[in-house]
C-alpha cells in the first residue's frame, strides 16, 4: 500500500531524478496551511508524511491527525492518536513462524466464516529472514559451521517446511533461507532503500520514506539508515501485514546530541552503552530518540546502526538518525542501485529528512555527549543498563558476588572431571562474537581480528574451559575477515565459524562440555560469559553461566585468552605468551590499523555478490518439499508446528466481554520482569511440564531444541509460559523457576493454571515496575492468554508487552502512582473482580476488588492500559486478529 488517500492539503507534488518521475507528498506544500515544520523532528516529519499520503477524509486518517503532527511543537507532546501504515514488515524466524501459523490458521477460519482465503495475504512487503534457529552446538574446530547447519535443518525440518510453504502460498512475502545472516543485518545491508518507491492505485510512481515494523526488538537498528522502523509483537505485524494500520498516540521525541569524536582505541560498542545508560536513567520508554549535532557527522554508517539497535535496551521505541552522505556512501558499499541511492538523496533534501547541523529541532528534552570522554565499557552482569568501566570491572564482579548473587567471590577452585585444569568463580566459559549490534559493524569485527593476529603472534592461546564462538550477521563478515587475513587468526583463538545468525544472544549458546558445566553445578560457581550482544538477562545466555557481560567484539577475543572477569584486565597480565607476560596494550590495535586493515577488505563486491541471490538458499534449502496451497495441510503428528485454538467456535458477532469476578493469582512478580521470564526462548527443561509434553510425545531429550524453536506450537508454549529457570514467584518465596500454589500445593505454573481452568477460575498476573520489558516476543502475551490469565496489574509495563497484551484480549491494568504490591500486601491468596470490562473506555480509571482469605475487601483503583480506541476494538473483538478475520470476512 502507497497511497489511500484524498490529499484534502493538495499536497502531491512530483520529483524528477535522472529523467524518472516520481510522485510524492510534498511535506513543504503541506506546511503552507498547517504551519511552519522546519524544526519539526524528522520522525515526526515521517509520520506527517504518512497522514499525508493516507489521508482518506476521517475513515482512518483525517487532517485533523496531520495538523496535530505539526502542533506538536507547541508543547512538544500530544495525547492525538494516530493510525501509521508501515511501508513494510520484518520478522525472524522465531517470532515469524507463529505469525506465518496465525496467517494460516485465519485462511482456515475465514473459509469457516464464508469468506475467501485469498484476502488472508500481505498487503505490504514482508522480509522474513531465518536467523534465530542455528545453535552453537560445535565450536573450535573449522568443521563447525557444517556440522551446526547439519544439526539446525534436521532439528527444524518442519518448521522450514511450514516456511517455505508460506513463501510459496502468500503473495508479497518473501524468506531469506537459514545460514545466510542476522534479519537486522540483511534489512540493513540489502533490504532497505531508505526511500520505497512503488505503484499507486492510480499507476504513478510513488516515492515515500522507507518505514517498517519488525517482530524482533531489534528492527531499530534499521534507523541508523534514516528508515523510521521499530518492534512490535507478531500480533501486531500480523494486522499491519493485512493492512490495519498501526494505532499510536504521537510521541515524546528526545533529543540526543552528540559533538566531540571517539578517542583512540575507544569502539561503537562502548559508545553504545555509554548511550544506554545515560537514556534509561533519563527514562525514554514509549519515546521517539533522535541524534543531532555535529558528533553524528563522526559517526560512519555502521556505528549508528549499532547504537540505533540497543533502542531497546535504553527503552526508546527507536533511535533514529537522518539522512546525510554517510547514508549514500554505505548504501553505495553495500550494492544498492544507483538509482536509488540518487532517489534517496533528492527525497531526503526534497522533504527535510537530510542531516544538518545548522538546523536545531524542537524536542521534548534534549540530553548530551561529548563523545571523546567516553572510556572502554561493558554492561552487566544482568542488565544491558549496567555498564560498567573496564577498568573496573573486577571490583563489580567480586562486589556483585554478595550483592547480587548472595555470597562473596571464593578464591578456591575446582577440577573439573577429566581435563587438566580447575574453575573458580567469575570464569569466562562463553566467550562470543554474536549478535546484530556488533556483526554489523565492520570496525569491531577487524578490530577483533587485529587482537586474535597480535595474540597469536605474540604465543597466547584462549583458556582451555572457554567455549568460543563467532556468529557473524552476513556472510559479507567472512568475505572481508578472509580479505583482511584475519579468519585464521580467529581460528587460531578458537573463533570459528559457527553460524550465520543469533546464537549466544539468544540463548542459542548450546551446552558447555558436561564436565564443565557439572564442575559449576555441583559448586555452585558463579561462572560469567563476555558476549558482543545486546542482551543478557539473567537465565537467558545459558542455563550455567550466571554473569553475563555485553562488551565489543575485541574485548570477547581479549577475555578469552584472559579467561576471567575477576583479576584486572590492565594491570594483570593478559596470559603467558612466548617471551613472557603480555598485557592488554599490547595486543590492541590502534585505530589506524583498524582504518587499514578495512580499507583494504571491504569492498562493494562483496555485498554485491552474496546478496544476488539471497533468496534462493543452498542445496538443503532446496531440497525442501512442500505440501498444500492454498490452505496448509497440518500435520497432527507435528510438535514444531500446530493449528493454534485461537478460532475455535469463533462467530461473526464477537461476544461480549464479561466482567472479571473471583479471579486467581497465578503470579505474583517483582521488578523488571521480561519477556524471557515470561517465555524463555532457550533449552527446555526434561522435568518441565513442556519436557514432558515432549517425551509424551515420543521426543527424545537430544532432539528438545528450544522453546524458540517451537514457537509455531501452542502446546509446547503455553507450557513454557512462566517457566523461565530464574523467574522468582512471590507466591513460593525462596523457589526459582515457574513454581506457584494452588490451594496450598506447590507446583508448576502450567498445571495449576490447567487446575484452575477445571475449576472455572480466571487468573490474574500482578507485578512491579518494566513489566514485560526485553524481546517483541508475542507468546508472552499468547501464553499468558492460554493459560487462562484475564488480566495483568503491575507497576508499569514496557511498550511492545503491554500492545500484546491487548492484541491478545488480555486487560492490561497499572496501579495509581503510590500504591503497589506491597502496600497492599499482596501474598497470593487473594481473589480480584473488576466490573465494567464491556464499557470501558481508553486509559480509564478501573475500580478493582480485592478479596482476601479471611474475607476481608479492599478496593483499590488501577489505569486501564487499553491506549486507543482502536486497541478497545480488539480488545473487545477477543484480539486483534479476531478483529481482522471479521473485518475482512465481511
Amino acid at each position: 500500500m502507497t497511497a489511500l488517500g484524498n490529499d484534502s492539503l493538495n499536497s502531491r507534488d512530483t520529483l524528477n531524478v535522472n529523467g524518472t518521475e516520481l510522485h510524492i507528498f510534498s511535506l513543504k506544500k503541506a506546511s503552507e496551511k498547517l504551519g511552519d515544520i522546519s524544526r519539526l523532528p524528522m520522525t515526526l516529519k515521517i509520520l506527517l508524511e504518512n497522514m499525508l499520503r493516507f489521508e482518506d477524509g476521517g475513515f482512518t486518517v483525517a487532517v485533523a491527525d496531520a495538523q496535530a503532527v505539526v502542533d506538536w511543537q507547541k508543547e512538544q507532546k500530544s495525547s492525538h492518536e494516530i493510525q501509521y501504515r508501515p511501508a513494510r514488515v520484518l520478522m525472524q524466524d522465531f517470532t515469524g513462524v507463529p505469525a506465518v501459523v496465525d496467517l494460516a490458521a485465519m485462511r482456515d477460519g475465514i473459509k469457516k466464516l464464508g469468506g475467501d482465503a485469498e484476502k488472508i495475504n500481505p498487503q505490504v512487503p514482508v522480509h522474513l529472514v531465518i536467523d534465530h534457529s542455528v545453535m552453537v552446538d560445535e565450536f573450535g574446530t573449522a568443521q563447525a559451521f557444517e556440522d551446526n547447519v547439519a544439526l539446525e535443518y534436521d532439528r527444524n525440518k518442519e518448521r522450514y517446511e511450514f516456511l517455505k510453504w508460506g513463501s510459496k502460498a502468500f503473495d508479497n512475502f518473501k524468506v531469506v533461507p537459514p545460514g545466510t545472516g542476522i534479519c537486522h543485518q540483511v534489512n540493513l545491508e540489502h533490504i532497505a532503500k531508505a526511500v520505497w518507491t512503488s505503484k499507486g492505485p492510480d499507476g504513478a510512481m510513488i516515492a515515500y520514506p522507507d518505514t517498517c515494523v519488525g517482530t524482533d526488538s531489534h528492527t531499530t537498528m534499521i534507523n541508523g539508515l534514516g528508515v523510521l522502523g521499530w518492534g512490535v509483537g507478531g500480533i501486531e505485524a500480523e494486522a499491519a501485514m493485512l493492512g490495519q494500520p498501526v494505532s499510536m498516540l504521537i510521541p515524546e521525541v528526545v533529543g540526543f546530541k552528540l559533538t566531540g569524536e571517539l578517542a583512540e582505541g575507544i569502539t561503537a560498542t562502548d559508545l553504545v552503552l555509554t548511550c544506554v545508560q545515560m537514556l534509561r536513567e533519563v527514562g525514554v520508554v514509549g519515546r521517539f530518540v533522535e541524534f543531532y549535532g555535529p558528533g553524528v557527522s563522526a559517526l560512519s554508517l555502521a556505528d549508528r546502526a549499532t547504537i540505533a539497535n540497543m533502542a531497546p535496551e535504553y527503552g526508546a521505541t527507536c533511535g533514529f538518525f537522518g539522512i546525510d552522505d554517510k547514508t549514500l556512501e554505505y548504501m553505495r558499499l553495500t550494492g544498492r542501485d544507483q538509482q536509488d541511492i540518487d532517489v534517496a538523496e533528492a527525497y531526503a533534501k526534497a522533504q527535510g529528512f537530510w542531516l544538518d547541523d545548522n538546523v536545531e529541532p524542537i524536542f521534548t528534552r534534549t540530553l548530551e555527549l561529548d563523545m571523546s570522554g567516553v572510556v572502554p565499557s561493558l554492561a552487566g552482569p544482568k542488565r544491558p543498563q549496567d555498564r560498567v568501566k573496564l577498568s573496573e570491572l573486577d571490583d563489580s564482579f567480586n562486589g556483585d558476588m554478595t550483592k547480587v548473587f548472595g555470597r562473596p567471590a571464593e578464591g578456591a577452585r575446582v577440577a573439573v572431571e577429566g581435563q587438566d585444569y580447575d574453575i573458580g568463580d567469575g570464569d569466562v566459559t562463553i566467550a562470543a562474537i554474536t549478535s546484530c549490534t556488533n556483526t554489523s559493524n565492520p570496525s569491531v569485527l577487524i578490530a577483533a581480528g587485529l587482537v586474535a593476529q597480535k595474540a597469536r603472534a605474540l604465543g597466547l592461546s584462549r583458556k582451555p574451559w572457554v567455549k568460543s564462538s563467532l556468529a557473524p550477521g552476513s556472510q559479507v563478515v567472512t568475505d572481508y575477515l578472509i580479505e583482511a587475513g584475519l579468519q585464521d587468526d580467529l581460528d587460531a583463538m578458537g573463533f570459528n565459524l559457527v553460524g550465520y545468525g543469533c546464537t549466544t544472544c539468544i540463548g542459542n549458546s548450546g551446552p558447555l562440555l558436561p564436565a564443565i558445566s557439572k564442575a559449576i553445578n555441583d559448586n555452585d560457581l558463579v561462572a560469567a560469559s563476555v558476549l558482543s550482544g545486546n542482551r543478557n538477562f539473567e537465565g537467558r545466555v545459558s542455563p550455567d553461566v550466571r554473569a553475563n557481560y555485553l562488551a565489543s567484539p575485541p574485548l570477547v577475543v581479549a577475555y578469552a585468552i584472559k579467561g576471567t572477569v575477576r583479576e584486572d584486565i590492565y594491570a594483570t597480565p593478559i596470559g603467558e605468551g612466548t617471551n613472557g607476560p603480555v598485557f592488554l596494550k599490547d595486543i590492541w590495535p590502534s585505530n589506524a590499523e583498524v582504518a587499514n586493515a578495512m580499507a583494504g577488505a571491504v569492498n562493494r563486491e562483496m555485498f554485491a555478490a552474496r546478496y544476488a541471490n539471497v533468496y534462493d538458499g543452498g542445496d538443503r534449502w532446496k531440497a525442501i518439499s512442500i505440501t498444500g496451497g492454498d490452505t496448509y495441510s497440518w500435520q497432527s503428528g507435528s510438535t514444531y508446528v500446530q493449528n493454534p485454538p485461537y478460532f475455535d467456535g469463533m462467530e461473526m458477532t464477537p461476544a461480549p466481554v464479561g466482567d472479571i469476578v473471583d479471579a486467581k493469582l497465578l503470579a505474583v512478580l517483582g521488578d523488571s520482569i521480561t519477556t524471557d521470564h515470561i517465555s524463555p526462548a532457550g533449552s527446555i527443561k526434561e522435568d518441565s511440564p513442556a519436557g514432558e509434553y515432549l517425551r509424551d510425545h515420543q521426543v527424545a531429550k537430544a532432539d528438545f531444541n528450544s522453546y524458540g524453536s517451537r514457537r509455531g506450537n501452542h502446546e509446547v508454549m503455553m507450557r513454557g509460559t512462566f517457566a523461565n529457570i530464574r523467574i522468582k514467584n512471590e507466591m513460593v518465596a525462596g523457589v526459582e523457576g515457574g513454581m506457584t500454589r494452588y490451594n496450598g500445593e506447590v507446583m508448576s505454573i502450567y498445571d495449576a493454571a490447567m487446575r484452575h481452568k477445571a475449576d472455572g477460575n480466571g487468573l490474574i498476573v500482578v507485578a512491579g515496575k518494566e513489566y514485560g520489558t526485553g524481546s517483541s516476543r508475542d507468546w508472552a502475551a499468547k501464553g499468558t492468554n492460554l493459560l487462562g490469565v484475564k488480566a495483568v496489574i503491575v507497576e508499569s509495563f514496557e511498550r511492545i508487552h503491554r500492545s500484546n497484551l491487548v492484541g491478545m484480549g488480555v486487560l492490561p491494568l497499572q496501579f495509581e502512582e503510590g500504591t503497589t504490591r506491597a502496600t497492599l500486601n499482596i501474598t497470593g491468596d487473594e481473589s480480584f473482580s473488576i466490573k465494567g470490562v464491556s464499557t470501558l473506555k481508553p486509559r480509564q480509571l478501573v475500580e478493582v476488588e480485592m478479596t482476601r482469605a479471611d474475607g476481608t475487601k479492599i478496593v483499590f483503583n488501577a489505569v486501564s492500559r487499553i491506549d486507543t480506541a482502536n486497541e478497545m476494538e480488539y480488545f473487545l473483538n477477543g484480539g486483534i486478529l479476531h478483529y481482522v478475520l471479521r473485518k475482512l470476512a465481511s
